[in-house]
C-alpha cells in the first residue's frame, strides 16, 4: 500500500470512530482538558463499562491515549491526541510555490483570486486568462477597493504568458477549466459563476465571497507558503 493509500486507511479510521454520538462526545468532553474514565462516565452519564468500549475504540484509532495517575497509581487519565485530528483533512499539495488563478479574460474572477490569496495566504500569485479583456473590468476594481484588496498594477495576461512550472494552476471559470487540456492544465477547479455576465455590484460581491472563502478553505492545505521554500 503507498502512503497516500494508508493515509486514507488512517483517516477513515479516525472517521469511523468519531461516527458514534458518544465517542464524539468524549472527545468534546476531552478537548480542554485530561479525565479519568469515571470522570467521563459522570460527566456524560453514561455506564462505565460503555465508556471503557468507546475509549478502546478510540484509543484504537490513535485519538486518545492513556496514562497512569502521578498521585493514585490506580487511576488512569485519558488523554486526547490532537494530532490525530488533523488527520480528517486532506493531505497538503505538494510544490504550491506560486498559485495562478486562470478564467477566460483575465478582467475579474482571476484577478480577485490572486489578489485574495496575496493578502490572506501572505504568498505569491499571480492571474491569466486564456482570452485576455483588454482591461480589468470596472466592477472588479470596485469591489476590491471596497475590501481594501490591491490588485496591482498589472493588467491582463494571456495564460502562456504567465504560467511557468511547478506553478499551482486553479482555474476559476468552467470555461478555463475546460479549455486547458494542453500543458497548461489546471490542478483545481473552482467553479465561480462570471460576475459580468449579471454586471451588477451584486455580482461582483458573490464573486468576492465565494473567492475568499475558497481561498481560506484551500490556502492551509499547502504544503508551504507560496513563494517560500518547503
Amino acid at each position: 500500500m503507498d502512503i497516500d493509500s494508508y493515509s486514507l486507511v488512517e483517516r477513515a479510521r479516525v472517521h469511523a470512530a468519531l461516527g458514534d454520538p458518544a465517542r464524539l462526545a468524549i472527545v468534546d468532553a476531552l478537548t480542554l482538558g485530561d479525565a479519568s474514565p469515571g470522570e467521563i462516565a459522570h460527566t456524560l452519564a453514561m455506564p462505565t463499562n460503555l465508556v471503557a468500549h468507546h475509549v478502546k475504540v478510540l484509543a484504537d484509532a490513535g485519538l486518545v491515549v492513556r496514562g497512569r495517575s502521578e498521585g493514585d497509581r490506580r487511576r488512569i487519565y485519558l488523554r486526547l491526541r490532537p494530532a490525530a485530528l488533523s488527520a480528517l483533512t486532506p493531505p497538503p499539495l505538494a510544490g504550491a510555490h506560486r498559485v495562478v488563478f486562470v478564467c477566460t479574460h483575465n478582467s475579474a474572477r482571476s484577478q480577485l483570486a490572486a489578489a485574495l490569496w496575496r493578502q490572506r495566504a501572505n504568498g505569491d500569485a499571480a492571474s491569466a486568462g486564456t482570452r485576455p479583456a483588454p482591461r480589468v473590468h470596472p466592477r472588479a476594481l470596485a469591489v476590491a477597493h471596497r475590501h481594501a484588496l490591491d490588485l496591482g498594477p498589472a493588467g491582463t495576461a494571456h495564460v502562456d504568458d504567465v504560467v511557468r512550472d511547478g506553478d499551482l494552476v486553479i482555474a476559476v471559470c468552467d470555461n478555463a477549466h475546460e479549455e486547458l487540456t494542453g500543458p497548461v492544465r489546471p490542478r483545481l477547479h473552482w467553479s465561480v459563476p462570471d460576475p459580468a455576465r449579471v454586471d451588477t455590484d451584486e455580482a461582483f460581491e458573490a464573486a468576492y465571497a465565494d473567492l475568499a472563502d475558497r481561498v481560506d478553505r484551500v490556502a492551509p492545505h499547502t504544503a508551504a507558503p507560496c513563494g517560500k521554500p518547503a
